[in-house]
């Protein structure tokens, strides 16, 4: 996970403007209100990234924990919602210091593809002990094994065009092409989970587990799951 938090904390171009990242981090924002049942809920991000619409989420609960392994981006979070009393930016290793069983949500979307499956089981575990035994973890934006760049792409194209971004997007998908980004996704890889496989990882770390009827964000060839901790 190191080589992508260093490629995250830099200046990259994953977005192919403002407008799409504003709106990417609004779609992000509703959903996760869309999982909070209470407004008295502890939510914790996981690895939120930029978060640019948590004031959205956290008017939606009492206390939202924005975790971030980025220490770049962790500085810029802090800054922007230090005004904020319901926000807390934490690195993930400060997860470690939050009560056990205080925390009602856990969301962790677009992470799982940027974990070897052994960190991805490490964070099941920090996320287990974290939880209430009412509480759940939603596990957004799954790569699927038989689920290629193509669909990434019409994804994206859809949405720029329902938005009004198409001519970036294009444009973007062209940067990307021969970004760092690319290079990375090419010697690295990106972890990808067949349903029946994350069903069964998610499992194994303690939890009972579905899958949601759609995926976090605006691509639906993607998995969300819904997980609830076991005794």
């Amino acid at each position: 996970m190191d080589d992508w938090i260093d490629y995250y904390d830099s200046t990259h171009t994953i977005y192919a403007s403002k407008l799409h990242r504003d709106l990417h981090f609004e779609l992000i924002a509703r959903d996760i209100i869309g999982y909070i049942k209470a407004p008295d809920s502890v939510v914790l991000d996981y690895a939120c990234g930029e978060a640019l619409s948590a004031t959205k989420v956290a008017d939606a609960c009492a206390v939202l924990y924005l975790a971030e392994p980025a220490p770049g981006v962790r500085g810029r979070l802090a800054a922007r919602f230090a005004p904020n009393g319901k926000i807390r930016v934490r690195s993930l290793d400060d997860l470690k210091t939050i009560d056990a069983g205080s925390i009602d949500l856990v969301v962790m979307n677009s992470v799982a593809q940027y974990m070897t499956a052994q960190e991805l089981d490490g964070a099941f575990a920090v996320v287990h002990r974290l939880l209430k035994p009412s509480g759940r973890l939603v596990v957004g934006d799954i790569l699927r094994p038989e689920v290629g760049m193509v669909r990434d792409v019409v994804a994206l194209l859809r949405f720029a065009a329902t938005h009004g971004f198409l001519r970036d997007a294009l444009i973007g998908l062209v940067s990307t092409a021969l970004s760092d980004y690319r290079q990375l996704r090419t010697k690295i890889g990106l972890q990808r989970y067949g349903e029946a496989e994350m069903i069964a990882k998610l499992g194994a770390a303690g939890f009972s587990v579905t899958r949601a009827p759609r995926n976090i964000g605006h691509n639906p060839w993607r998995m969300t799951f819904v997980a609830n901790p076991q005794a």
